[in-house]
């Protein structure tokens, strides 16, 4: 396989539409070890008070490990096709392994440390794996006969002594990974991604990072999330930069002092976590050093956080929306500017549409709610969803993929997201997004955070309820928030339950979990 140099530009219509091989981890390792073999790719951070990471890889060490592993699994009896569930802690192993299975040809099926037992059976199960490559402390439950079990010892002895294999002679569309996502199903669903994925993924580079060699990217998420996979690791790989991990306590006041400690150029996590670091870090201006700009996706930001972040940076923050199924596809930039309200323009290259909720494939002028909808030519999109053909088809309109989200797109081009359509809450016969309550209450002085949902009050009776976490010192009453949304808020759109509570559910990417919220329970005062 041969690829251009990072520096030239690659077609790819014709890698997609084209029966050459082609193979994600060859793409995003193969270039720049040849170009800057010597150059570090990653680089894993365990104590700040040390003065050099405790690993350091360079693109030729990585590519030879990441091979290495590849040889390994196939010495195991793997073959191609074969999907590997992936249940390591968020160290380096964990993307070499990853990278290694595609390498081999292999199906790659990352999964979260966290997982119970039974959690994990049902995706072997469901997956149908051959091979789980499992940390030796966490839970196994278990296992289906004739699975191949792997240890984090034997991932590392495959990375120093296991025969080198070449890259895989894959295509395009042959399947690269395998990623559960929730939904509204009562178990995860399993999304397809193809090699060609990390092609898709081209419109980021300067639609939402601008991204260059010399960057070097921190990412605040965890291995199992596509979020953290692509902009932690085969984005910043893909364009020869340097990926960064941090592998200590993450507490919220931790993160400057690591950006600075690192060098990060490029900071990624979700608006939670930002929040949350301007919450805890000493008052005054954030000494960021050399970081160009923070990244957000993976929920909505209150309004008032870009401000805030560059008050106490000077840096910007570029949110994204993006999905499990495509990663992100609207953006803004440093050459894409913030407009208050939106989220930005879609990426360079992607065609966007605005749907009609009530069906159909013709797109809805300027300024119309909608379902965002992207084209199904789109090199990022998935294959399809694991072993669920019937919710594969609910998603296709003629030639769009619509995910679910709500929107509408202004004549500008700037899209403004509504919600999720499954987040709709229905209060007295009214339908009102979850989003555009909360970034009201959000405003209000004493809140700390907040997130709204559904509360069924009678049978036939369904509310909307606000779940608020107090700001540090903050007295807020019931009387003074219902006050406040009166002027704000439409009748139909104010909450008729509020409960102050201690937290909020979230899942592990720190996402709010709005179906356990109605189980909250108020904290006692």
């Amino acid at each position: 396989m041969t690829l251009a140099p990072l520096s030239e530009p690659i077609d790819v219509d014709a890698i997609v539409s084209g029966d050459a091989a082609f193979n994600l981890a060859h793409y995003c390792l193969r270039r720049a070890a040849q170009a800057t073999p010597n150059k570090s790719a990653l680089e894993v951070v365990a104590d700040l008070s040390d003065a050099t990471p405790s690993e350091t890889w360079t693109y030729q060490s990585i590519e030879d490990a990441v091979l290495r592993v590849a040889g390994g699994l196939l010495a195991r009896g793997l073959q191609p096709g074969h999907r590997v569930v992936i249940r390591l802690d968020n160290i380096s192993t964990y993307p070499i392994l990853f990278l290694g299975c595609i390498a081999a040809g292999l199906v790659a099926i990352p999964t979260s440390s966290q997982l119970t037992a039974a959690e994990a059976q049902f995706l072997l199960a469901d997956s149908g794996a051959s091979a789980v490559a499992v940390a030796s402390h966490l839970p196994r439950g278990e296992l289906p006969p004739g699975l191949t079990v792997l240890s984090d010892d034997d991932i590392r002895t495959m990375m120093r002594a296991a025969p080198r294999a070449d890259y895989a002679a894959t295509r395009a569309n042959d399947a690269a990974y395998l990623i559960y996502t929730s939904g509204t199903t009562a178990h995860p669903k399993g999304v397809v991604h193809a090699h060609r994925v990390v092609l898709g993924r081209r419109p980021m580079y300067q639609g939402w990072y601008a991204i260059t060699p010399d960057d070097r990217m921190l990412h605040a998420g965890a291995f199992n999330w596509t979020y953290t996979l692509g902009t932690g690791l085969i984005d910043p790989w893909a364009n020869g930069a340097t990926s960064l991990i941090y592998t200590g306590e993450k507490s919220p006041e931790v993160w400057p002092a690591l950006i600075r400690h690192c060098n990060a150029t490029l900071f990624a996590a979700v608006p939670s976590l930002v929040r949350q670091i301007l919450k805890y870090a000493p008052s005054g201006p954030l000494d960021v050093h050399r970081l160009r700009h923070g990244l957000i996706a993976g929920e909505r930001p209150p309004d008032d956080l870009f401000d805030a972040w560059r008050q106490r940076t000077g840096t910007e923050l570029h949110e994204a929306l993006g999905m499990s199924e495509l990663s992100t596809y609207i953006s803004t930039s440093p050459s894409v500017p913030r407009k208050p309200g939106t989220i930005g323009k879609p990426q360079a290259g992607r065609r966007i549409a605005i749907l009609s909720t009530d069906g159909g494939d013709d797109e809805l002028p300027a300024e119309h709610d909608g379902l965002i909808a992207v084209h199904r030519s789109d090199p990022g999109l998935m294959l399809g969803y694991w072993n669920r053909p019937v919710e594969e088809l609910e998603v296709y309109r003629g030639d769009w993929f619509v995910g679910g989200d709500l929107g509408r797109m202004d004549g500008d081009g700037y899209v403004t997201h509504l919600g999720r359509a499954n987040d709709i809450m229905k209060a007295l016969g009214y339908r009102v997004s979850p989003h555009e309550v909360e970034a009201v209450l959000a405003q209000c002085p004493g809140v700390g955070e907040v997130a709204c949902a559904e509360v069924r009050v009678r049978a036939d009776v369904s509310v909307i309820g606000a779940f608020v976490i107090r700001a540090p010192g903050s007295s807020l009453s019931t009387t003074a928030l219902e006050a406040f949304a009166a002027d704000r808020l439409a009748d139909y759109k104010r909450p008729r339950e509020i409960v102050f509570v201690d937290t909020l559910p979230r899942t592990a990417n720190g996402k709010v979990k709005r179906s356990l919220l109605a189980t909250l329970r108020p904290i006692s005062v």
